[in-house]
């Protein structure tokens, strides 16, 4: 009888290649181990005195950021569990704009608090209903704990309450001229009777090398950063029309051969596109419009006639900004060329060319109070500062539309969650059985924000924390106590309504809700099988060796 030697499990199940990790084989663990490598390298990266990382990304492009939404976007993650953690951050900067750090970091340490648990004999299923219950009770208490509403949509004060935490967190030290150009900007923008038909799109950012930051300033209407094509480089009070193709005479598609048999016919034949041409520019100008914007090239000839009629000529190529600019002028973007009918044209109050620092731009502005785009000029010394600034503005701004959808604010500077903690281990103590074990671990969870802060800031957590709980008692007067990264006494903590900060409530509210769900997913999977990589070994691209006569 042959001896017949054992086959690997579902050896006959599955292709060549496949790979499979159970439950026994420590399936939960290993996510676990997983996502504890993302969270770390994003959670130095929280608050004010987060540090930066520097990402080079599969193509090369080097980004120097602390901010967690950009550094997961360019990094090429294969893990699917990590997988899970960076698509409910996503889902957060697109719901929100801004917190994906706090997504990944809570995430992170409930995960690191539920493998504790395991280790105890408790089940991944009593984990996740205690984890359940937990989050139920936080969502609840969230609620209560909102110290402060904005009523004024109209009022630099007012929205700077949030811009401010949110730019402080991002470029410290900059934190008060930056809110103050984003609340400009949005100011001008925001419809005077409808706040909730704020769009984010309105507020655009412009970045130009050179200078120092407080050389940028805020511009009511769009910045383009070239200049107009033609002579004409000024003009005022001017009909607009818009055109997203080329303004240049169609070509065929087919070749041809044309036999010229003198000297007049030579001198004849492109007479017939240039009066072509001629006939409708002229139409154009007697239609009353003196600013054409082309979608795309404008052709040489083209651009004569444009000149001898007096019409400024500004090529776009992006088809976002064709539309952008369509709404500032209030013009119908037309596919084909000739004159536009007397609805389908736009108008402008000023475009006019400018020179900031060794840029030459031009600018479309509105002159009258509210404009349907405003303009971020800013300034800086490397384009990686500029990119950095315009994140920063960009979660500024997403903030404020977060607030306009729900003007609740909770204290910052990590005093929520501390209180997050003390009630949830209250509400743990009450509640009987083994699930007691998962709801306190999630309170326990929030002190991972006030321990970083702290952290981050050069400061001892064991000395800041227990000064922090201190404060907070159980008449809920120690609620606006949060951890002081500038040390203005020996007890680092203070007071945050009077230094103004604040966190956004829809925000913090979405983030609990996302990381947690998100954790009871990654504990609910027992499995995980990959199949075989498509394509050939994926081995990274050895540099080819150099010619023969080439110094070693």
């Amino acid at each position: 009888m042959a001896l017949r030697l054992p086959q690997a499990p579902n050896a006959g199940l599955f292709k060549q290649g496949y790979q499979s990790i159970n439950n026994a084989d420590g399936a939960v663990q290993r996510n676990i181990q997983a996502c504890r490598e993302i969270t770390k390298m994003v959670q130095t990266s929280v608050g004010p005195c987060g540090r930066n990382k520097i990402i080079v990304n599969h193509l090369g492009k080097v980004f120097i950021t602390n901010d967690a939404a950009t550094m997961l976007h360019e990094l090429d993650v294969v893990h699917p569990a990590v997988k899970l953690l960076i698509m409910a951050s996503e889902q957060q900067e697109l719901e929100i704009g801004d917190g994906t750090n706090f997504v990944l970091v809570f995430a992170g340490e409930l995960l690191n608090l539920s493998e504790k648990l395991l280790v105890l004999g408790l089940k991944p299923t009593e984990i996740i209903q205690g984890y359940h219950l937990a989050n139920k009770f936080a969502l609840e208490t969230l609620e209560k704990l909102s110290i402060e509403k904005v009523e004024d949509f109209y009022s630099i004060e007012e929205l700077n309450k949030i811009i401010k935490p949110v730019l402080s967190s991002k470029q410290y030290g900059s934190e008060d001229f930056l809110s103050s150009l984003v609340s400009e900007a949005i100011l001008n923008v925001i419809p005077p009777k409808n706040p909730k038909a704020f769009n984010v799109d309105s507020v655009r950012v412009v970045k130009i090398m050179g200078s120092s930051l407080e050389s940028s300033q805020v511009i009511k209407g769009m910045v383009f950063p070239n200049e107009p094509e033609g002579h004409v480089k000024n003009i005022s009070n001017a009909k607009v029309v818009v055109f997203t193709s080329p303004f240049d005479i169609s070509q065929t598609e087919t070749k041809g051969t044309v036999l010229l048999h003198n000297a007049k016919e030579m001198l004849d034949f492109s007479k017939g596109e240039e009066s072509q041409l001629d006939q409708i520019v002229k139409e154009i100008h007697d239609s009353g419009v003196r600013v054409v914007v082309a979608g795309s090239g404008v052709g040489e000839l083209a651009q004569h006639y444009l000149d001898r009629y007096g019409i400024l000529t500004l090529k776009v190529p992006s088809k976002f900004d064709l539309r952008r600019i369509s709404r500032v002028c209030g013009a119908t973007p037309l596919p084909r060329l000739g004159a536009p009918m007397p609805e389908e044209m736009g108008s402008i109050d000023v475009v006019e060319t400018k020179e900031i620092g060794g840029d030459r731009v031009t600018v479309f502005r509105q002159e009258n109070d509210s404009t349907r785009t405003s303009t971020i000029v800013i300034r800086g010394a490397t384009k990686n500062n500029l990119d950095d600034i315009e994140r920063a503005i960009d979660d500024g701004v997403a903030s404020v539309k977060g607030l306009i959808k729900d003007n609740r604010l909770l204290p910052g500077a990590g005093a929520v969650e501390i209180e997050l903690v003390k009630r949830i281990l209250q509400y743990g103590e009450r509640t009987p059985g083994l699930l007691q074990l998962a709801i306190k671990q999630f309170g326990n969870a929030f002190e991972v924000i006030p321990r970083i802060l702290a952290e981050t800031a050069g400061l001892d957590p064991s000395q800041v924390l227990p000064n922090v709980y201190a404060k907070h008692t159980d008449d809920g007067e120690g609620l606006k106590f949060g951890v002081d990264i500038d040390n203005n006494d020996d007890t680092y903590v203070k007071d945050v309504t009077k230094e103004g900060i604040y966190d956004l409530y829809a925000s913090k509210k979405f983030a609990i809700n996302a990381a947690t769900e998100v954790v009871n997913t990654i504990l609910s999977v027992d499995q995980i099988i990959m199949a075989k990589r498509a394509g050939g070994p994926q081995v990274p691209q050895q540099p080819r060796p150099g010619n023969w006569d080439i110094e070693d």
